[in-house]
């Protein structure tokens, strides 16, 4: 097991250091990727603008001295030219400070963006979501770092970028975000069930789709903030001048003809906005420590997370890491499979132990799976039989031997059910076709009627009237909706659809009965299936030509089993 990293030690603080330094500026390459990007173009959009917005409010900030003489000198001519000026120059100013704002929004949304692909490219590369978050605690929580760190630190580097450029000591903003999260948590939690199917591509793409469609309401969320902005910021600035307005009134009524026009200028400098602009900057100053510190927090957990990943990806392409052999999705049962073999897995004294210890599950196993005949693996709680199907599945490294597969992954290859049903977000048809693409050539009513098929022969006919069709799309949690038996007829109507030659089971019906069970397995038979299964029940012999008795600490027993 991997040391844990500085960043994930119990107590560890981020810190602006050189690490801190480094890790930044390799994360704003990914924001940044050239001069003439989006990004560059948005932030030089927002330099210009930010400059601008100063100059305006420096002309705004010179009202205050004319309103001293216009009314100690009591022109109500120029006191009228100088009040038209200053609501020029407020809608001006008011204007620029909310394309100011609706331009950090964009740059949060596109750094957002780039930063979470970027950093999805990489956790889906062959099986590194499985290695990170199985395999390796070195680094805690990615699906939150991927989702609810990039969110946060888009957000914070976004609001501080125009007044980074204006000054380096002011900073406020801040709103409440919808997370994209749950598909991240999805991953997290079935990591290992995702990667026996093989589902890194499927998954990146729907992660991708769903990042796609909160971008997409982000964005039209903003554009209707433009012009919430734009009133609050009028007003904000009509304040300014207020209180020369309503001076105004008794000066030109006559009630302080008696004060000269120094007595004027001090009354009326009792009401001047620069006092409550200079709090506003102090207060702005105080909050700048506070968003810098959290700032530091999310580049240190993006930045381990990145370096990480980017690790994992040259051990992927130098060989260290076992790379996933990902299916033909676009391959739809029906088409011609592959040349046909009649061995599917072939173990010469294998050696497995788990990832976190050093003490033998299973030692010196010698084994060969062929077509035709279906091996049952059978003991206690803790002997090694789902490490078995992990080590076959590739997800595991055997600890010694040489372990060969010699037939492809998915439709007529090999298919994986694991212990625990994955069903992804979507429609009914996605759950019994995955991992293949939505779209595909066998795509029609003739797919329609196989689909149906195999659900009713799981029992699950019921469920198309549930749902409303194959195609409805459902805004439940699939794992909330259905029980423990469901899931799992819906993961072998799954299995009918995909029709592998060999299917690995590891515990695939213990929610269901025996006469259930006995019918799902006959089915399979049916269609051509050798199984390679876990499981307890003696009942599960018949559908078996071998088993193999794991006892633990190594030791093995493998035999024929006796047709009655």
């Amino acid at each position: 097991m991997a040391a844990r990293g500085p960043a994930a030690r119990a107590g560890a603080r981020p810190k602006l250091d050189l690490q801190f330094l480094q890790r930044f500026l390799q994360i704003q390459k990914v924001l940044f990727p050239s001069w003439s990007s989006q990004n560059a173009l948005m932030f030089l959009t927002l330099l210009f603008v930010a400059l601008l917005e100063q100059l305006v409010i420096y002309q705004v900030g010179l009202i205050p001295s004319q309103y001293y003489g216009v009314l100690g000198n009591k022109d109500l001519d120029g006191f009228k030219t100088l009040t038209f000026l200053a609501v020029m120059l407020i809608v001006l100013n008011s204007m620029l400070k909310s394309f100011d704002q609706f331009t950090c929004n964009l740059l949060y949304v596109s750094w957002r963006k780039d930063l979470t692909e970027h950093l999805h490219h990489l956790y889906f590369q062959g099986r590194v979501y499985y290695t990170l978050n199985v395999l390796r605690d070195d680094v805690d929580n990615p699906d939150q770092r991927i989702s609810q760190d990039v969110e946060r630190f888009c957000r914070q580097l976004s609001s501080m970028a125009s007044k980074l450029i204006i000054s380096p000591f002011t900073l406020i903003y801040y709103t409440y975000q919808c997370f994209q999260r749950f598909k991240h948590m999805q991953i997290r939690v079935n990591a290992e069930s995702a990667a026996f199917f093989r589902a890194g591509h499927v998954e990146h793409t729907r992660t991708d789709r769903r990042l796609q469609r909160l971008l997409q309401t982000q964005r039209e969320l903003m554009s209707k903030e433009l012009w919430l902005y734009i009133g609050v910021n009028t007003f904000d600035y009509l304040g300014s001048i207020l209180s020369y307005v309503v001076i105004a009134i008794p000066i030109f009524s006559g009630v302080y003809g008696d004060l000269s026009p120094t007595e004027l200028s001090t009354l009326v400098s009792k009401n001047a906005f620069v006092c409550i602009y200079l709090i506003s900057c102090f207060t702005r100053l105080i909050d700048l420590s506070s968003t810098l510190s959290d700032v530091a927090g999310y580049t240190h957990r993006i930045g381990e997370l990145q370096e990480t990943l980017l690790d994992m990806s040259l051990k992927l392409r130098g060989g260290e890491i076992l790379d996933e052999s990902e299916w033909n999705m676009d391959r739809a049962p029906g088409w011609p499979a592959a040349e046909p073999a009649d061995t599917a897995f072939l173990l010469e004294r294998v050696s497995v132990c788990a990832p976190s210890s050093h003490k033998p599950l299973i030692k010196d196993l010698s084994l060969k799976i062929s077509e035709g005949q279906s091996l049952l693996i059978t003991g206690n709680t803790g002997t090694g039989k789902s490490s078995l199907l992990r080590v076959l599945g590739g997800l595991w490294a055997s600890t010694q031997g040489s372990v060969q597969m010699l037939t492809d992954f998915g439709p007529h290859g090999v298919l994986f059910l694991p212990q625990k049903p994955f069903f992804t977000d979507g429609t009914l048809r996605e759950q019994v076709i995955y991992p293949l693409k939505e779209i595909y050539p066998d795509s029609g009513s003739t797919d329609d009627e196989r689909i149906l098929r195999f659900l009713e022969l799981a029992g699950l006919s019921s469920l198309v009237t549930r749902t409303e069709g194959l195609d409805q799309q459902v805004d439940w949690n699939w794992y909330d909706v259905l029980s423990p038996g469901e899931m799992q007829r819906l993961s072998f109507a799954r299995l009918f659809y995909l029709q592998p030659k060999y299917a690995v089971l590891d515990e695939a019906t213990s929610a269901l009965t025996e006469e259930v069970e006995s019918e799902l397995y006959r089915i399979g038979q049916q269609l051509g299936m050798t199984f390679i299964s876990v499981g307890h029940r003696h009942s599960l012999e018949k559908f078996h030509s071998l088993v193999l008795k794991l006892y633990g600490e190594g030791r093995w027993e493998l035999s024929r089993i006796k047709v009655e």
